[in-house]
């Protein structure tokens, strides 16, 4: 019997069986293919954008469906269902993360030129805030956008020299949100946020070869000279830091939201295996030292998943819930790593094989506390709160 809920209506219900048999009937079948090649074609997004997907969040009038954030939260648990950690870090990294800054504070133009194309799947997106000499502290880039007119056209144009690295959808990807310094002395207060085009002269791209998410391309992205129209930045000159700041933590609610459901799935590939598998006469669902550990595991996941829906409550009312989204990030990742090796271990030898999902979602959980902030760094952000009693305020 299905138990009513504080948070998802009928409507979220009959979503979620959309997405899910979208998800079963076009994505997992082609799982191998995907994680051999270490892409997703851009096929999928367009199939997505095409089912109003990839827009949930945002305006109609840029082709978006204006859903309630309960949409959005129902499409990253089933998103996270597929069993790949790749698919589903490209696509949240497109929807919620790339193109969220153009969304709040884009002009019309570039709505027009990338969101549009964005939601519909034409374009893929990726935003690049870590180089290879300042992870976590945004403070400490080292692109540079320094404006200059050009001579042939008389426009006013950033040229861009600098690099990234980890960025999801960079190899392939269409454009960059990309984070640059344009007031070198400015520390927090000189970062711009523009749109790069990612085929622009200039522009290198280097594919990473990765431990895990292999259906997902990861990228170091090198700038030389790149010259962008400063038409291009999004909002305010030298106020990316604070909208950075701002939308980090829907990031690490979407991370939040995808872990429970990984670990849920998980939970669920090993109780049917438990039922499966025999050893000394009867099933290993039997044994207790292995049923009171899935009892561990079971209420360590519905614990974290009733806090992150709660987050989920507090950020639909519009509350500052900086100390919460980090909590949620710190918890939830660690947690996903426990019970995927947990749940490994009961698959005995053949957890270790590649044909065994869990053996997959082994590889891919071990990032989950480094992307999007790693757990030493949402600790700190929580004792700067909780501590230091620093307080958050909103941007857009």
């Amino acid at each position: 019997m299905k138990r009513p809920s504080l948070y998802f209506t009928d409507d979220h219900e009959l979503f979620r069986q959309s997405v899910r048999q979208f998800i079963q009937k076009e994505v997992v079948p082609h799982t191998e293919e995907w994680e051999s090649a270490r892409r997703i074609p851009l096929s999928i997004f367009q199939r997505m954008g095409e089912l109003g997907f990839l827009g949930l969040p945002y305006s109609e009038e840029y082709g978006g469906t204006n859903a309630d954030f309960w949409f959005s939260v129902v499409f990253l648990e089933e998103l996270a269902r597929c069993g790949m950690g790749g698919f589903t870090t490209s696509v949240s990294v497109h929807e919620f993360m790339a193109i969220n800054h153009l969304a709040k504070a884009g002009s019309p133009a570039l709505k027009e030129k990338y969101l549009v194309p964005a939601i519909a799947g034409e374009k893929v997106a990726a935003l690049a805030i870590t180089e290879p000499d300042a992870g976590s502290d945004v403070s400490a880039i080292r692109t540079l956008a320094r404006r200059e007119r050009n001579e042939e056209t008389g426009q006013e144009e950033f040229v861009i020299s600098g690099a990234k690295t980890f960025i999801s959808n960079g190899t392939y990807g269409d454009f960059v949100t990309l984070t640059a310094k344009t007031k070198p002395e400015g520390g927090t207060n000189g970062i711009s946020l523009i749109v790069v085009d990612l085929d622009s002269p200039g522009v290198t791209r280097t594919k990473l070869n990765k431990m895990g998410w292999h259906s997902s391309d990861t990228a170091e992205i090198r700038f030389d000279e790149v010259r962008v129209p400063v038409t291009n930045r999004i909002g305010m000159e030298n106020m990316g830091f604070y909208y950075l700041m701002e939308s980090l933590q829907l990031e690490r609610l979407v991370a939040s939201v995808m872990a429970v459901s990984g670990a849920e799935m998980a939970l669920e590939w090993t109780l049917q295996y438990l039922q499966e598998r025999e050893a000394f006469g009867k099933k290993i669902g039997k044994f207790q030292a292995i049923r009171h550990k899935i009892a561990d595991v079971a209420t360590e996941v519905e614990m974290a998943k009733q806090f992150v829906y709660h987050t989920c409550w507090l950020f639909t009312q519009g509350e500052v819930v900086v100390k919460e989204c980090s909590m949620a990030k710190l918890y939830t990742s660690e947690m996903q790593k426990r019970v995927v090796d947990t749940c490994l271990q009961f698959f005995g030898g053949y957890g270790y094989i590649e044909d065994y999902p869990i053996c997959r979602a082994y590889r891919d959980v071990r990032v989950g506390t480094i992307a999007g902030g790693s757990s030493e760094i949402m600790r700190e952000i929580i004792a700067k709160i909780v501590v230091d009693a620093v307080e958050y305020k909103p941007v857009y």
